[in-house]
């Protein structure tokens, strides 16, 4: 999934391996084979690769098809479509948005 998604992003990018290699400071030989599934870069590279291309690491790894979801996102949506009461009173749309809301903002330096 890393090898097609990374060469997905760069051809949508309209980059070339070089380009990226030069930017990331790695060799454009090492780039290719993370593009041709032959090597898996460290997590420092991924995260690098992800911040280059603006998407989540998960989105990169195959976890979620949402380019730019957290795992906290990811998280904190199940947790409110799971909350759909409290001490036996219906949760409102309006509520659960305050929630995401504050939960959001509690988090958002962790």
């Amino acid at each position: 999934m890393l090898s097609e998604r990374l060469k997905s992003l760069r051809l949508e990018s309209k980059i070339t391996q070089k380009e990226i290699s030069d930017k990331l400071e790695i060799g454009q030989g090492t780039y290719a084979r993370y593009e041709k599934g032959d090597r898996k870069p460290t997590g420092e590279i991924l995260n690098k690769l992800a911040n280059f291309f603006n998407v989540s690491t998960d989105y990169l790894l195959g976890n979620t098809d949402n380019k730019n979801s957290t795992k906290f996102e990811d998280d904190l949506e199940e947790s409110l479509n799971t909350a759909r009461a409290f001490s036996g009173k219906p949760i409102s749309e309006h509520d659960r948005e305050v929630m995401r809301e504050i939960l959001t903002e509690m988090f958002k330096d962790k």
